[in-house]
């Protein structure tokens, strides 16, 4: 795989070369003039406004499509070379039979990218790879004969740093309110993410979320006599809830104790309406 990544792409079009692959569509040169204009509206630093005399604004709601627009030259340079390709904005990936045809690809699209289009390829970032060692939109691939799409391990790591900030075990907050957070981001997060074919990650990532959880009960109820009386009302033996409420391990390793995993085990967490990332993907992938 020829993983090609542009360095500073927003910062760095061409106006002029931009323009003239707008008008090539847009005839009215009324429509023409405002997309100019925006191009050199500039940016607030510090209060200050500076002068764009390149690039589009990053995160402006057309920047994408002028993106689109004046990749769309590489788009066709590609399919005319008979590549098989993947392009979302300014991430490309084009897939090859060999490592060293990969090299040869990768020289030549730079070429093109930097002498055509005016755009410089990062070449840190950019490189030639097995598909399951690199990532495509927080996607990657498994390593076997028949690849399975799976989440990057960035991606994974990420979804974890977000999952810690919500279930911080001193955020002092009801555990409803903890629970709508989660739900509201693992909604959107494997709505996005529901094109994976390894069920067995996101099956590892809800038992990790409700470990989180119970932690965080667990620190709720601080003192030993009230962990102890909630146990038993979950129905947690009494001599069992003795050991736990006498314990001095942490609450990370308490809340993967065979007794209170018990006691807050998968129907407790959904009768509290937590979202599973497992059934929510059944869901969508049922539905494509």
């Amino acid at each position: 795989m020829v993983d090609l990544d542009l360095e500073k792409f927003f910062d760095r079009v061409n106006h002029d070369i931009l323009m003239a692959r707008v008008a090539r569509k847009v005839k009215d040169k009324r429509v023409l003039k405002l997309i100019r204009a925006y191009l050199k509206a500039g940016v607030m630093v510090n209060g200050i406004c500076i002068t764009s005399e390149e690039g589009t604004p990053q995160g402006g709601p057309l920047s994408p499509l002028l993106a689109n627009i004046i990749l769309d030259d590489l788009d066709k340079e590609l399919e005319r070379r008979g590549h098989k390709f993947v392009r979302y904005a300014d991430d490309c990936n084009i897939y090859v039979k060999s490592q060293r045809a990969g090299l040869r690809v990768m020289e030549s699209v730079k070429r093109f990218v930097e002498g055509r289009l005016k755009l410089k390829v990062h070449r840190e970032k950019s490189a030639v790879d097995r598909p399951w060692r690199r990532k495509f939109l927080g996607f990657s691939f498994t390593w076997e004969r028949g690849p399975r799409i799976r989440l990057a391990p960035k991606t994974i790591k990420r979804f974890k740093d977000r999952i810690r900030q919500i279930t911080r075990r001193n955020w002092s907050i009801e555990l409803k309110q903890r629970i709508e957070l989660l739900n509201t981001y693992l909604k959107g997060w494997i709505g996005y993410f529901r094109l994976i074919d390894t069920r067995s990650t996101l099956e590892a990532l809800d038992e990790w979320i409700r470990r989180r959880l119970r932690m965080c009960l667990l620190r709720q109820w601080r003192k030993p006599r009230t962990r102890r009386r909630n146990l038993v009302a979950l129905g947690i033996p009494a001599y069992w809830a003795s050991l736990i409420s006498g314990s001095r391990k942490g609450y990370w390793r308490l809340a993967n104790t065979p007794q209170v995993n018990k006691a807050l085990g998968l129907k407790y967490w959904k009768d509290q309406g937590l979202t599973s990332l497992v059934e929510r993907y059944l869901e969508l992938r049922s539905a494509l």
